[in-house]
């Protein structure tokens, strides 16, 4: 059995997990204006940014210069994950631990930032003592998907299985079911895992939005998952770090327990480079339920991807049809993105960590800006915080290429 010990995140919500869980409990935005480049040239305007994020609590100023924000935010996670886990102290358990952490983007935000500075001193707007501006050494290691994973790694020594991943928008529940298969598999761990996302520059904004994903939206209203007036996702940054174990190893250390992992589906479509195929993602649900031995009348919430997208919602709403037939109807079905804004590989890892506290608290996070439901989107959409009794859930991720990625969580280790 696989649990999860440990959780440790920075989001638009909160600079710590348990701070953004608060928030979203009480249905709190933390979508905003972008502060972090002028946009009076793009039509793109709000983002979920970090707010008074310091990176100097986990990282020296030399770190901080040398590396992108997607592996400051992933540092910062996964030693706040470590510390709710207790193992800081624990030096030969941190060394025979593994990592897997997943990106979309890397380190999209320094590769602009030097392009823009090789580029102005290109056209003379800027030079560095009469020479042309050189691009830094340390742009390729600060970028590289896998960096977060290897520096989380050399903060903590941990010297065991190290992998970063990049699957689109599914890449940190992928990250997460990859450590739950290397567990399950017979590795000790325990395993950092989950996503990590620094995009919030240009032209990742610009770029997402030409290819109409973005909302035009101006103010935090706008991601409104399923609503009938929803017209794209909002971009957002942050991390979410969770460490799993095998229970007896977990049980042998006091180790508090959040919950099980029990089940993961990771599928592909083979059908569209952007648009969603509700039966590929209908395929990665059964998948994992599946493997959970569970039922479709065993699950008592689904945290949605719930991007706000036309086309994505109602795409998943279809896949949850597809999956658990009429019980469909009488599943509690909320998505954090209405809140968080897309955080895309960390969102995926939040938004499992938020489903395993809904199980531990009987908390359902709501759904905000959702007030006209899309007649197509018909389900037990949660607009409202609610109390529930959770004993099984589903978390699920869907990325661009059609990639799906479903966890299934149990509440009580080792039953339903």
């Amino acid at each position: 059995m696989v649990v999860v010990t440990g959780i440790g995140a920075v989001s638009p919500l909160g600079n710590s997990f348990y701070t953004s869980w608060e928030a979203s409990k009480s249905g709190v935005s933390g979508i905003g204006p972008i502060t972090r480049f002028d946009t009076s040239e793009i039509r793109w305007k709000v983002a979920g940014e970090l707010k008074g994020f310091d990176a100097t609590k986990y990282l020296s100023q030399k770190e901080i210069h040398r590396l992108d924000p997607f592996v400051h935010y992933a540092v910062a996670a996964a030693i706040m994950a470590a510390e709710d886990a207790g193992l800081v102290s624990r030096h030969s358990l941190l060394d025979s631990s593994g990592v897997i952490i997943g990106s979309s983007r890397g380190g999209i935000t320094t590769i602009e930032k030097e392009l823009q500075k090789k580029y102005s001193a290109v056209s003379g707007q800027s030079t560095t003592h009469g020479h042309s501006a050189q691009i830094s050494a340390y742009l390729m290691p600060a970028t590289t998907t896998s960096m977060a994973s290897s520096y989380v790694a050399q903060k903590l020594g941990i010297k065991g299985h190290c992998l970063g991943i990049s699957n689109a928008c599914a890449s940190g529940t992928n990250a997460i079911g990859e450590a739950f298969r290397l567990i399950k598999s017979g590795y000790q761990g325990p395993v950092f895992c989950g996503g990590t996302e620094a995009p919030l520059c240009r032209i990742c904004v610009e770029g997402y939005g030409v290819t109409g994903a973005l909302s035009k939206v101006n103010d935090p209203s706008a991601s409104k998952p399923f609503d009938r007036m929803r017209d794209g996702f909002v971009l957002s940054e942050g991390a979410c770090i969770l460490i799993l174990e095998e229970y007896k190893h977990a049980l042998e250390r006091g180790a508090k327990m959040y919950g099980e992992i029990v089940g993961y589906g990771n599928t592909t479509d083979a059908f569209h480079q952007t648009m969603p195929d509700p039966n590929g993602e209908a395929h990665a649900i059964k998948m994992a339920l599946k493997e959970a031995s569970l039922k479709p009348d065993d699950i008592d919430y689904i945290n949605a991807h719930g991007t706000s997208t036309p086309r994505g919602d109602k795409a998943e709403t279809k896949a949850i049809k597809l999956s658990f037939g009429k019980m469909a109807y009488h599943i509690p079905v909320s998505s954090v993105k209405s809140m968080t804004g897309h955080m895309l590989a960390a969102s995926g890892a939040l938004e499992a960590a938020f489903t395993l506290m809904s199980m531990n608290e009987g908390i359902i996070p709501p759904t905000i800006n959702l007030k006209e439901f899309d007649p197509e989107c018909d389900l037990d959409f949660v607009t409202q915080t609610r109390k529930a009794e959770i004993e099984a859930a589903i978390s699920q991720s869907f990325g661009f290429g059609g990639v799906n990625a479903v966890l299934v969580f149990k509440r009580k280790i080792g039953r339903v």
